[in-house]
Order: C-alpha cells, then structure tokens, then sequence
C-alpha cells in the first residue's frame, strides 16, 4: 500500500456541496472522492504537458507537415470513408 499525505484546500461553498451528493450516492468517503479527482486531474495534466513538450522538440527539430500536406491526408482519409460507406449502402 501506498503511503499518504494530507492536503487541504479551499473550495467554494458549491464545490464542496458536490461531493458530498456524490459521497452519499455512492457511499464513499468525500476523502476518497477528492483524492481520485485530483489524481485523475494531475495524471491527465501531466499526459497534456508531455505531449505538449515532445510537440516543442519535434518542431524545434524540424520534424513537421506542412498544414497543407496534412490537410490533404486528412481530406484524403474522409473522401475514402465515404465511398466506403457509399459501396456498403
């Protein structure tokens, strides 16, 4: 098991109201609540900002499409979707 810590917040008068709903719906503590929510927060954060990062160092490097050239492929993919689903109807 995982060690823990404390952490305290300030949250409106609302936000707080809203896990206690969900506490009492699912009969979980708002602890347990608050902590998935941050987790799944920070977790989904972090994915962004490494995308964001590994973005950066491509284009920095000079590994890109040019928008036009993307465009094409993406108009090519849509074009040959919809004749497939033509040739199925």
């Amino acid at each position: 098991m995982t060690a823990s810590a404390t952490m305290t917040i300030r949250v409106s008068s609302e936000t707080k109201l809203k896990p206690e709903r969900i506490a009492a719906d699912t009969r979980r503590c708002k602890s347990f609540l608050a902590a998935e929510a941050i987790s799944a927060y920070v977790d989904r954060e972090l994915e962004i900002i490494e995308v964001i990062k590994r973005g950066m160092a491509d284009a920095a490097a000079g590994r890109v499409v040019p928008h036009d050239e993307a465009m094409a492929e993406i108009d090519a993919i849509i074009e040959a979707s919809k004749a497939r689903r033509a040739d199925k109807a």
